[in-house]
């Protein structure tokens, strides 16, 4: 089961993390979190641009699989400030309170 510290979820949305639904723009266009940017996981690489200079970055998508495999792209193109948010109906969740 996948599990996440939502504190640190919390603060980082609070302090304007950037939110990245990374499912298919079918999945996206169906629900996601307010605020965030649909980029998803088979295009991430070619979009590293995107998160450059963001001081947190937290990524989700349905269940928490493809978010945490576009936490450890990230992590190894240099960006430490990766959170994976897991479903995003978790994100989602912690943003609307």
């Amino acid at each position: 089961m996948f599990s996440q510290d939502n504190n640190s979820l919390k603060e980082a949305i609070k302090g304007g993390a950037f939110l990245v639904d990374v499912r298919t723009p079918s999945e996206f266009a169906g629900g996601s979190v307010k605020g965030a940017v649909n980029i998803p996981l088979n295009t991430l690489s070619n979009q590293l641009a995107k998160f450059k200079n963001k001081k947190s970055i937290v990524v989700f998508c349905l269940s928490g699989g493809r978010s945490s495999q576009a936490k450890s792209i990230l992590e190894q193109n240099g960006f430490q400030n990766v959170i994976n948010g897991g479903g995003w109906r978790n994100v989602n969740q912690v943003v609307n309170e």
